[in-house]
């Protein structure tokens, strides 16, 4: 009887480890099945320029390929590419030649072609940065980079010893007009005599003509002593290190290129969305929207502050920064006049997201566009 039991117990045991044995086979199975990175997926990035220009697009490229490793990724890039027709054929040869499943269009001209290849290729999750446009496989991405353009008005506002302020500008279109008069009103927070200066020189990527719209301003002014810009050119930078003024950086930070007179620079990391982006298409979950985000959300932001900022900078830009995060305070809230005298937003009331994004044809008290 004993001699029987002992077998017994040796065959329930082993079978107990068999059965064992098999289930973890089946857990590991299943782990590999679903597994969303065990396949590399190739996804495409168009950009307007190239990307190594030290702004923009190298700031768009350096995003993606910091998930390279993270998320399996086979980055597949197109540079220099029109904001026409050569979007979509740009967007078709990166779906039908390089076989990639996600595509980032990177500017806010490329919405037709975006929209155009959504409805050709619907199993490609098409992502436009910039843009406002949105379908089942279509999703559109801007930030509330005004947050941070706010803050580094704070920055100029307090660094500038003659309260005159220069900013070279692109193109005077509601994104750039909302940046500005955000800066703008960073500024007199903390410096309510100064002005800014603005020049466009009617350009996202020609260097000749940031160049050339910044040497005029300076040249006009000669008491400006901090410059800022929204381009994709990092020549306003340059000619203001060649001329000993301070500046304020956009889209990347190249503190390390000016370290005599670089403050900040407001920048994005746009990572932080398009990691989220792209797992949800792996995941069977992406959806379009269009999504407006703020700091809070890691994609609009400031580089740190350089030796260059005056004392107490961060302690205003702090300040300033909790009021935001508080959501109690936003930038555009009244009352601001604009630089007619006109009374545009009143005591106690705020601008709506959808005059921020497509009607800001005004500029705020303290703001001079030069002709």
């Amino acid at each position: 009887m004993e001699k029987i039991s002992t077998r017994w117990m040796i065959l329930i045991s082993s079978l107990i480890i068999a059965f064992a044995l098999i289930g973890m086979m089946f857990i590991r199975d299943r782990r590999v099945d679903t597994d969303i990175t065990r396949k590399t997926t190739r996804v495409g990035l168009v950009l307007t320029g190239n990307a190594d220009d030290r702004n923009y697009c190298q700031n768009q490229y350096e995003s993606l390929m910091s998930l390279k490793d993270e998320l399996n990724l086979k980055i597949v890039l197109k540079e220099n590419v029109p904001e026409d027709e050569s979007c979509y054929e740009a967007i078709r040869d990166l779906v039908k030649k390089d076989g990639c499943r996600v595509v980032v269009a990177a500017s806010f001209g490329y919405g037709n072609s975006c929209i155009r290849a959504a409805e050709e290729f619907p199993d490609v999750a098409i992502i436009h940065t910039h843009g406002s446009e949105s379908s089942a496989n279509l999703a559109s991405c801007q930030g509330r980079m005004y947050q941070a353009r706010y803050l580094s008005g704070i920055a100029a506002g307090m660094r500038t010893e003659t309260d005159s302020i220069g900013y070279v500008a692109a193109f005077p279109y509601s994104e750039v007009n909302r940046d500005l008069n955000a800066f703008a009103l960073g500024v007199r927070r903390v410096n309510p005599a100064a002005n800014v200066y603005v020049r466009f020189c009617d350009s996202w990527l020609d260097d000749d003509a940031a160049g050339d719209a910044t040497i005029r301003l300076l040249d006009d002014h000669p008491d400006i002593d901090v410059i800022s810009m929204h381009t994709n050119s990092i020549r306003p930078n340059e000619v203001a290190d060649e001329r000993g003024v301070w500046s304020i950086g956009f889209n990347r930070d190249n503190a390390g290129l000016f370290p005599d007179t670089y403050v900040t620079a407001c920048v994005w990391s746009w990572e932080n969305y398009y990691r989220k982006a792209i797992t949800d298409f792996l995941r069977g979950k992406f959806h379009g929207e269009i999504v407006w985000l703020g700091m809070e959300d890691k994609v609009p932001g400031l580089s740190d502050l350089t030796k260059n900022a005056v004392s107490g900078t961060q302690e205003a830009m702090d300040e300033a920064g909790e009021e935001l995060a508080s959501r109690k305070f936003d930038v555009f809230y009244g009352q601001i006049n604009d630089n007619t005298g006109r009374v545009r937003i009143l005591d106690g009331e705020s601008m709506s997201d959808e005059e921020m994004m497509n009607h800001f044809d005004w500029y705020v008290e303290g703001v001079i566009i030069e002709e």
